[in-house]
């Protein structure tokens, strides 16, 4: 969701709409693609050249149907304008990587520039400020674009061997919650008749819930080391 204060999206309220696809430049700027006709491309067209403060939330949710399906949020504030002519091109091309099968058909489509300012994450890692220098040099994990999949695949498919990771009670629920280069984090579950909390303490539907994190022998750069890492850690509890 992209806020620019004084900006609603209708019914009073407050926003600018969701970008269809976003993209970080190597100066750690970001790239986002709104419709022509959405109250950000508008907001940014009359601007101009002045400032145009504006915030991105970003929530990320667990692919899998698991208690507090929410893994994280970040929010990223700064200063948005519309992409210029002679930086087009280069832009468009971060964009076409972030999304490969490209942009529906019959919308025109407007680049907006979100000069960061700051930003700030509350993920499982708990939360965090990050200063601008450190957003740019950040770079994402190489398992980013699989990892919906792999997780998916880790649960239908190899539950029992996910199960087995940790001594669990046969009513305790499994479930793969978030993986990296760095290792696997699993969601241990168990039906507790009443409450809600947070992971630790009491889930939803009156489950307790625990995360515990198994980390790799070292790190992963690719899904043909992710095999070998998922295996040894299987051979290693035995499962």
């Amino acid at each position: 969701m992209l806020t620019i204060p004084g900006i609603e999206t209708g019914a009073g309220v407050p926003g600018a709409g969701s970008p269809e696809v976003r993209a970080v430049t190597p100066d750690g700027d970001v790239i986002l693609l709104v419709p022509a006709d959405s109250p950000a491309a508008q907001a940014a067209a009359y601007a101009q050249d002045d400032d145009l403060t504006a915030v991105m939330e970003i929530t990320d949710v667990a692919p899998v149907a698991v208690p507090h399906r929410i893994r994280g949020r970040a929010w990223v504030a700064g200063w948005l304008t519309a992409v210029r002519n002679e930086q087009r091109a280069e832009c468009a091309r971060l964009l076409g990587e972030a999304n490969p099968s490209g942009m529906p058909a019959g919308t025109a489509w407007l680049m907006l520039r979100l000069e960061v300012g700051e930003a700030f994450v509350d993920d499982l890692w708990g939360p965090e400020h990050v200063e601008p220098d450190e957003f740019a040099d950040a770079a994402p994990d190489p398992l980013v674009r699989h990892e919906a999949e792999l997780l998916q695949h880790l649960a239908s498919a190899h539950g029992e061997q996910v199960r087995g990771l940790c001594a669990c009670r046969e009513t305790e629920r499994v479930v793969p919650l978030a993986l990296d280069r760095y290792g696997l984090r699993v969601r241990f579950c168990e039906s507790d008749g009443d409450g809600e909390g947070e992971p630790g303490g009491r889930g939803e539907r009156g489950e307790r819930c625990m995360d515990a994190r198994f980390e790799f022998p070292r790190t992963v750069e690719s899904v043909a080391e992710l095999r070998h890492a998922m295996h040894a850690l299987f051979t290693a509890s035995g499962s």
